[in-house]
C-alpha cells in the first residue's frame, strides 16, 4: 500500500518490516494486524489492517516518530 502524507510517500513494498502484531484470529470481524515500517530515509509508518468490528475496519497508513515507533514497539 502507498500513502502520501504531508508531502511524503510510505510505501509499504518500498519499506522495511521492522515488526508485526496480530490480534484475534484470521476471519474474526474484530481482530486486526499492525505493521511498523521505516523507510529508506529513516521515517517510520504504521500499516494497519481488520476485521469490520476492529478498530481498523479500513486499510490505512499512519506516521509515527522514531520515539512513538520504539513506545509501540515495547507495548
Amino acid at each position: 500500500m502507498k500513502k502520501i502524507i504531508c508531502k511524503v510517500e510510505y510505501d509499504t513494498e518500498a519499506a522495511d518490516l521492522i515488526q508485526k502484531k496480530t490480534t484475534g484470529e484470521f476471519g474474526d470481524p474484530a481482530g486486526y494486524e499492525e505493521s511498523l515500517y521505516k523507510t529508506p530515509d529513516g521515517k517510520f509508518f504504521l500499516y494497519v489492517n481488520g476485521g469490520e468490528a476492529s478498530p481498523y475496519a479500513e486499510e490505512n497508513i499512519k506516521r509515527m516518530s522514531a520515539a512513538k515507533a520504539e513506545e509501540w514497539q515495547k507495548a
